[in-house]
């Protein structure tokens, strides 16, 4: 069985045909979108199971669907160096705007470290947050900085700290 296949089988077996929201089988990688309230359990059920063994996260990738749509998503690509499989798991997320809390999905970084990194870049530049990270603060932008830059509803600062900030 196609490793894709395999992947797909093993989810909706364990969680049921609704775990599986959506397939993009044109994209690169393949893309499952299942329920942003099933993150956590979805991603440590395909890094401990034998037949997935997902044990590299390679990034985290936000994207803002814009004020219009009402959404925001969240992208895990993953990948299977003994099976040299490739995915990305998507979840989408309702959208906030950009004087309130963020969005908020929870932590993988209890699975894979390297979300330690990743989700406060997401959190730095979108907003989102991450429930149960162990230290969810800017990594990119300075501490005080206003606003979340890759935000469609960012609004770029003029001055910081009494410096013309140009772009």
């Amino acid at each position: 069985m196609e490793g894709f296949e395999r992947v797909k089988e093993l989810l909706t077996k364990k969680f049921g045909e609704e775990i599986v929201i959506h397939i993009a089988l044109n994209a690169d990688p393949t893309t499952i979108t299942i329920p942003a309230t099933h993150v956590r359990e979805v991603c440590r059920e395909l890094h401990e199971n034998e037949d997935a063994f997902m044990d590299m996260l390679s990034c985290i990738s936000g994207m803002d669907n814009g004020p219009e749509t009402g959404t925001m998503e969240v992208i895990y690509h993953l990948y299977s160096i003994p099976y040299d499989l490739r995915i990305a798991l998507k979840v989408e997320l309702p959208r906030n705007q950009e004087d309130e809390p963020g969005p908020e999905v929870d932590s993988v970084s209890g699975i894979w470290k390297t979300a330690l990194w990743l989700e406060r870049e997401v959190y730095d530049l979108f907003g989102i947050q991450f429930r149960g990270h162990p230290d969810l603060r800017r990594i990119l932008l300075p501490a005080d900085w206003k606003g979340h830059p890759l935000r469609k509803d960012y609004q770029h600062q003029e001055y910081y700290h009494g410096i013309k900030v140009e772009y």
